[in-house]
């Protein structure tokens, strides 16, 4: 395969020469055809005899020919030069300094392969420049607009795997592409024939030091390498029949960024993976795991909150997993005030007290109580934070072993979760409002001869009496740890 020079790429593809000349508001006649490739890339006027130094080819070069005066002698030199420069072609304006373009510079421009256009008396040069700035500016337009479309169906074939991305560029390239390992093995081929082409570029591998074209088999091929951190992790081959224009490199390049990114992806979940295993074997806090001492946050609120964390630095440095009604997030103590800042406005918040790593459970436990306590207190605040340390008599309940308070809450509240669900709520408000009725009537919205019911009931069931202030203080311990 023979090595292409890349040119750097310019902003659009400039529209052809026949094009612009083709315009009927301007009126140009061909003197001189051009080939039907020959683009335009700006418009200049000149009356030097040579204009070339102040010229960077590609221009369509306007002239009223006030310096040929003896076009038969200077036409040749003339043309010659353009040529020389890569000038994209002249416009010759006629009824000024020459009544028709003279037949010399006719002849010198077909001689030479110069495009040569006569410009009426009637069209001035600086409609065809206008004119020109249009085209470009709509060419700019649509490349834009084809980059961007093709960028969405790249972003949303990725979602699908690097073989759905692969096949998704061929198809907007009209092309084949490859993708390959770092040693230049194939992933993943579309069509499926390409990988034939793979033997072929294993030489180019080894010596590519950035991106690169080759030509050969009747196509031409653009190398990628996909790197990051300055090791190559794999290669993007991409081939066409025709040289890619400027706005298919832009695709070509929103390919291996995503590409990149799906490479460096499953490391990420290796290292995540590796630092569970050493937290679970015993080596102590690992790499990606939150920094210990460490909180739970319960979080009201479950994808509102992992799309709170995202993207913020000490949202990276937590763990977060969704449950049912709310997200438990571990985060480092030290970034505790931040982490809340971010969740807030989600719902309410329940914060554990902190912990090492190995006690994430009973964390998880007391996170949850206290946002079943900031729930409970919504209406004096739209989103509160409650601490778990902060509730009602947590100082007694984190001298208790958790499994023997929860089978003693379980034990002894049985019965009236057996009986209706409604008693276990009402026990809680009769306590919290000390034994008296009324007011835990109103807290309740039920009538004061409902509760009295109730409270009956709830004695009977439990076979205690709840005007003995130990039956109370036993009661109230079991609703917070069934909490």
């Amino acid at each position: 395969m023979r090595p292409l020079r890349l040119d750097m790429l310019e902003l659009m593809m400039p529209p052809t020469l026949a094009a612009v000349a083709a315009l009927p508001q301007l009126g140009l006649l061909a003197r001189a055809r051009a080939a039907p490739d020959v683009r335009v890339r700006w418009v200049a006027v000149s009356e030097l005899e040579d204009p070339t130094p102040f010229l960077e080819g590609g221009e369509l070069l306007l002239t009223t020919g006030m310096r040929l005066t003896d076009p038969a002698a200077q036409s040749g030199e003339y043309v010659a030069r353009l040529v020389g420069r890569g000038v994209a072609g002249l416009g010759f304006g006629a009824g000024l300094s020459h009544a028709t373009v003279p037949e010399a510079l006719v002849e010198a421009a077909i001689d030479h392969g110069l495009p040569l256009l006569e410009v009426p008396r009637s069209t001035p040069f600086i409609a065809i420049g206008k004119s020109v700035s249009q085209m470009l500016a709509a060419e700019r337009y649509e490349d834009l607009t084809r980059a961007f479309q093709a960028q969405r169906e790249l972003t949303r074939a990725a979602l699908r795997g690097p073989g759905e991305l692969v096949a998704r560029l061929a198809r907007e390239l009209d092309g084949w592409a490859l993708l390959l390992d770092g040693s230049g093995a194939v992933r993943h081929a579309a069509p499926d024939h390409a990988r034939s082409r793979a033997a072929d570029l294993l030489p180019e591998l080894g010596k590519l030091r950035g991106s690169a074209a080759l030509s050969g088999r009747g196509d031409h091929v653009v190398l990628q390498p996909l790197a990051l951190g300055g090791r190559r992790r794999g290669f993007l081959v991409v081939g066409t029949v025709e040289r890619l224009p400027p706005v298919a490199h832009t695709i070509v390049a929103t390919a291996v960024s995503l590409l990149t990114l799906q490479i460096e992806e499953p490391r990420a979940r290796r290292e995540l993976r590796a630092a569970l295993a050493g937290l679970l074997l015993g080596y102590g806090p690992a790499h990606g795991l939150p920094e210990p001492p460490v909180r739970v946050l319960a979080c009201a609120g479950e994808d509102e909150v992992l799309d709170a964390l995202e993207g913020d630095p000490a949202g990276e440095r937590c763990l977060a997993l969704t449950r049912p009604g709310f997200c438990a997030v571990i985060v480092p103590d030290r970034l505790t005030d931040r982490v809340i800042e971010l969740v807030r406005d989600c719902g309410p918040v329940g914060v554990s007290e902190t912990s090492g790593l190995d006690e994430l459970e009973r964390g998880l436990s007391q996170a949850e109580q206290a946002l079943s306590a900031a729930q409970r207190a919504r209406g004096a605040r739209e989103h509160p934070v409650l601490c778990h340390a902060d509730l009602p008599g947590q100082g007694i309940l984190g001298l208790l072993d958790p499994r023997a308070a929860q089978g003693f809450a379980t034990s002894v509240l049985a019965p009236l979760r057996a009986q209706d669900p409604a008693l276990v709520d009402s026990l809680r408000a009769y306590l919290h409002a000390n034994g008296q009725g009324e007011a835990a009537a109103r807290a309740l919205g039920v009538h004061r001869h409902t509760l009295r019911y109730r409270m009956r009931k709830v004695s009977e069931l439990l076979g205690r009496d709840l005007d003995d202030p130990g039956v109370r203080a036993e009661l109230w311990i079991a609703l917070s740890v069934h909490a």
